[in-house]
């Protein structure tokens, strides 16, 4: 969700580096936060602690952080081609759901003034403190997105409809943790990454990717005819 329909990584950068000059630090930088994309909060906030020597526990820095988040995320935004998108996929009959390692109550801060858009999810969304996925098994581990896969077929058995497999689906990503758990949860992975990490990963990003999936620049490039939508 964050950096893949929502411009919220940009919300998550600018917070952080307003901690960070709490403490004398930062801003924070691309090399770091290409690590953090995508992973559940504490796990993110225990590699902000180690790259910038802080002197505060993973759930200290979680519960500032969140303070600062608190005051931006109604600067929330669809991206660009995202809602577009969504609108189509959904007035088209494509299932689909969303899988955000963000915890329900960030993400009900993220997105209350934006229902118009993630009403097309028709309730088929798996937050990061899901109880769904074990603990210590969020993103780049592939357990969100059964879960998503899961709610989805729930749906579909009880209107007798075919079941779905992981391998027809496609996932849209934006940073690592998230692109790495679609490829091991067997599904094409649509990665698109911000300009800054391909700047910081200077062609790895292909390496990462490999036959798994396609790199674009924006949803507004996905090409729905590619994928038969």
């Amino acid at each position: 969700m964050d950096g893949t329909i929502l411009n919220t990584e940009d919300i998550y950068t600018e917070a952080a580096s307003e901690l960070l000059r709490q403490y004398g630090k930062g801003p924070m930088t691309w090399d770091v936060k290409i690590k953090l994309q995508g992973r559940p909060g504490l796990e993110a906030t225990k590699i902000m602690i180690e790259e910038y020597d802080l002197p505060l526990t993973a759930q200290e820095f979680a519960n500032k952080a969140m303070a600062i988040q608190a005051d931006k995320w109604h600067k929330a935004r669809f991206l660009p081609g995202a809602l577009e998108l969504l609108q189509y996929l959904y007035e088209n009959g494509v299932p689909i759901a969303l899988g955000t390692s963000s915890n329900t109550i960030n993400f009900e801060r993220k997105t209350k003034h934006l229902q118009h858009g993630f009403e097309y999810f028709q309730g088929h969304i798996v937050t990061g403190d899901d109880e769904r996925i074990p603990e210590g098994r969020g993103k780049p581990h592939p357990d969100i997105w059964f879960a998503c896969l899961d709610s989805l077929n729930n749906e579909r058995k009880l209107k007798g409809q075919e079941q779905l497999t992981i391998e027809q689906c496609l996932i849209f990503e934006d940073g690592i943790p998230g692109v790495v758990s679609g490829i091991a949860a067997h599904a094409h992975v649509i990665w698109i990454p911000d300009p800054n990490a391909l700047t910081v990963l200077a062609g790895e990003e292909y390496e990462i990717i490999g036959e798994n999936g396609e790199i674009i620049q924006s949803l507004e490039h996905f090409d729905r005819d590619k994928y038969y939508l």
